[in-house]
């Protein structure tokens, strides 16, 4: 078995939540989500960026709007939209209750013969 694949798959699993949870704060332009996930150690690149941006637009979970730019070309800048924050806390609940159960799971808390974890 290849770790870095898993690991990979890991990362991948929770780039569109961390991507939403950036977003989420406020209007973002997109070389400040590459800047904060490089903060918080989840490097993403441009090519992979854009894509789910683009696909998170077209599903109705962001709008974005043009900003003139003294130095280049006008930026897009993206936000929520009502649809997005909404899927954003479903997310963000499915994130809480997995993240739960794996802490349970990897600290040795679940009550086996219950079934009951112990948070």
């Amino acid at each position: 078995m290849n770790i870095e694949n898993t690991q990979s798959q890991m990362r991948k699993g929770v780039l569109e939540f961390c991507i939403l949870s950036i977003i989420k704060r406020g209007e973002v332009y997109p070389s400040d989500i590459i800047d904060e996930m490089k903060k918080a150690n989840l490097n993403i690149l441009e090519g992979t960026l854009y894509p789910l941006l683009t696909r998170l637009k077209n599903a109705d979970l962001l709008t974005y709007r043009w900003v003139e730019s003294t130095g280049g070309p006008p930026r897009k800048y993206f936000s929520l939209t009502d649809k997005g924050a909404a899927f954003y806390a479903e997310l963000e609940a499915t994130w809480n209750e997995l993240a739960g159960a794996v802490q349970a799971l990897t600290q040795n808390e679940v009550n086996i013969n219950s079934g009951n974890f112990n948070q």
